[in-house]
């Protein structure tokens, strides 16, 4: 049923444009299969995902996390004469680090994770996919070294708040992009109202970090009927005081 899903999941998402070679699809297939088998194995005691059904662990986490795929993709041609860098903030289970980098082979992922236990696993998990374009940080968001990374990906952070974005637009590089995944188009436009009016200000009256420009793009997950979105945020259409 794994790879009779997956397969059918990959196809969907490139009738939905996304650009997954003929070439690659076998090897994709069998690496998510195998990291699929790993979020299986170390759940039950690492609580890695919501679930414990397999179905729902390859449509919400996995296809989901290759629903971003193409969006990722545009901005990381656009540089293709130089190496590039995604942070992948808040990783857990390698969500959607993992998948990306499995997909995304020419690029370098950055799993960023607090959590002692998460880090392990992730880093027995690289090394049991062979996936060498990713590596782990055990790290604050805040204490990772700043302005290196071209991309920062995240699932979590809900709501996103000021604090935390100041922290991400930290890991970008002066032209680099947030990426988020996000859900339904009027849950965002609340969510980012509310950011922006609180990053005016501050308390103490200091000016905080804002989002001033962000791109809202509609995406589709293979088998779930629930509406996702990306949302890109550039550093450089950010102000700060």
């Amino acid at each position: 049923m794994t790879n009779s899903l997956l397969k059918e999941g990959l196809f969907l998402l490139r009738e939905n444009g996304v650009e997954i070679p003929d070439g690659d699809v076998n090897r994709i297939l069998d690496t998510l299969e195998r990291y699929i088998a790993e979020i299986e194995l170390f759940n039950p005691a690492y609580k890695l995902v919501g679930t414990n059904d397999r179905k729902e662990l390859i449509i919400r986490h996995i296809l989901d996390s290759l629903s971003g795929l193409g969006v990722i993709n545009r901005f990381a041609s656009s540089r293709a004469e130089m190496d590039v860098t995604i942070a992948d903030a808040g990783s857990g289970a390698g969500l959607p680090g993992i998948p990306l980098a499995i997909s995304m082979s020419r690029c370098h992922f950055t799993l960023i994770e607090l959590m002692g236990r998460r880090a392990g696993f992730l880093n027995n998990t690289l090394a049991a996919l062979g996936l060498h374009n990713a590596t782990v940080e055990e790290k604050e968001i805040e204490k990772t070294a700043p302005n290196r990374f071209n991309i920062a990906t995240f699932r979590a952070f809900k709501p996103l708040d000021r604090r935390m974005l100041k922290s991400l637009f930290r890991l970008l590089t002066e032209d680099g992009v947030l990426v988020a995944y996000k859900g339904r188009r009027d849950a965002i436009e609340k969510e980012f109202a509310l950011l922006k009016a609180s990053c005016k200000a501050s308390p103490s009256g200091e000016r905080e970090s804002a989002v001033v420009e962000w791109e809202l793009v509609r995406v589709s997950t293979p088998f779930l009927e629930e509406e996702r979105h990306i949302v890109v945020i550039p550093r450089a259409c950010a102000m700060s005081g």
